[in-house]
C-alpha cells in the first residue's frame, strides 16, 4: 500500500520506519528539504518532497503535524487527492480537528497513538515506538465503515492496542493522563527552580535520580506541544488542573493539621488506584 505522511517528526518518522518494515510503500512530505533528506537516508521514506503533491500516489495519509496546523494542512491537501484517498491524523486533541475535518473529507477518521518521547524531529524516530501502545481512533457515525477499518488494519500492524471513543469522550479522558501530567510536571521542574538558596538547587539538582527522572520526564518535553494541548483542549485541560489543585490543597491541609492517619489512607488509596491505570 502507498501510504503519505506529511510531517517528519518522531510521529511521522517513526509511523514511515514501522510500516515500511511492514512493506508499505512510504511517500513523506516536509517543510523542510533537508528533513525529506534525512528521512530517506534513516529509511523513514521511500520518498519524500517539499511539494505535497507528492502525496497524490498515496491511498492512506497519516498527517503528523503539530495541532493547529492539522487542520490547514487538510485544507491544502484535499485539493491533490483522489476522493476515495483515507485520510487520518495523529493529533493528541480530537474534537475541534474531527469537527473541522469531517465536513471537508468523507475518508477522514481522527486517530491518536498513545506513544512518544521527550525528543522531536525526524533524528528522534525510532522503529516500534507504538508497540503495545493505546492508539485511539474516533470515527463519527458519519465515517465510512471502510475507511476505519483501512485504518484500523494499520494501527494492527503497528502491534499498538487499537481502542474507539468519541472525539469528546477523548479529549476528557487524555486531559486527565496525558495533557494535566504535562503541566504538572512544568510545574514541578519550574517549583525546583525557584529555590533561592543556590547551594540548596546545586545539591537538589545532584541529588535528582529515579524518582525525580520519572515525575520530570514529560515536563521536559516539547513545549510547543504542550502549548497546543493546551490551547486546543482548554476546557477538559483546566477541569483536570482545577480538580488537581483541590487534591493539592487537600494534602497541604492534612500536613499542616499533621493528620498522618488521614494522610495514610490517602496515599494507601492512590497505591491501590495506580495499577488502573498502569502495570
Amino acid at each position: 500500500m502507498n501510504i503519505g505522511i506529511l510531517g517528519l517528526g518522531l510521529i511521522g518518522g517513526s509511523l514511515g520506519l514501522d510500516l515500511r518494515s511492514q512493506g508499505h510503500y512510504i511517500l513523506g512530505v516536509s517543510r523542510r528539504e533537508s528533513t525529506c533528506q534525512r528521512a530517506i537516508a534513516l529509511g523513514c521514506a521511500d520518498e519524500s518532497s517539499v511539494d505535497i503533491s507528492l502525496l497524490a500516489k498515496a491511498e492512506v495519509v497519516f498527517i503528523c503535524t503539530p495541532i493547529g496546523l492539522i487542520v490547514p494542512t487538510l485544507e491544502q491537501l484535499i485539493a491533490h487527492l483522489p476522493s476515495n484517498t483515507v485520510v487520518t491524523d495523529v493529533g493528541s486533541v480530537k474534537t475541534p480537528i474531527v469537527k473541522a475535518i469531517a465536513p471537508l473529507w468523507d475518508n477522514f477518521i481522527g486517530g491518536h497513538p498513545m506513544a512518544g518521547t521527550a525528543d522531536s524531529g525526524i533524528e528522534a524516530a525510532i522503529p516500534n515506538l507504538f508497540e503495545k501502545n493505546p492508539y485511539v481512533l474516533t470515527p463519527l457515525p458519519t465515517t465510512p465503515p471502510d475507511a476505519i477499518t483501512i485504518v484500523e488494519k494499520i494501527v494492527y500492524e503497528l502491534g499498538a492496542t487499537l481502542y474507539h471513543c468519541s472525539p469528546e469522550d477523548h479529549d476528557k479522558a487524555v486531559s486527565w493522563i496525558s495533557h494535566l501530567p504535562g503541566m504538572i510536571s512544568s510545574s514541578l521542574i519550574a517549583a525546583c527552580m525557584s529555590e533561592t538558596d543556590t547551594n540548596v538547587l546545586q545539591l537538589a539538582q545532584k541529588f535528582a535520580s529515579s524518582g525525580f527522572r520519572d515525575t520530570s520526564r514529560v515536563g521536559g518535553g516539547n513545549p510547543e506541544l504542550k502549548v497546543m494541548m493546551a490551547r486546543y483542549n482548554r476546557q477538559a485541560l483546566l477541569n483536570s488542573l482545577q480538580q488537581y489543585r483541590h487534591n493539592l490543597d487537600e494534602l497541604i491541609h492534612l500536613i499542616e493539621h499533621e493528620d498522618w492517619a488521614a494522610l495514610e489512607q490517602q496515599l494507601q488509596f492512590t497505591q491501590k488506584a495506580r495499577p488502573k491505570f498502569v502495570d
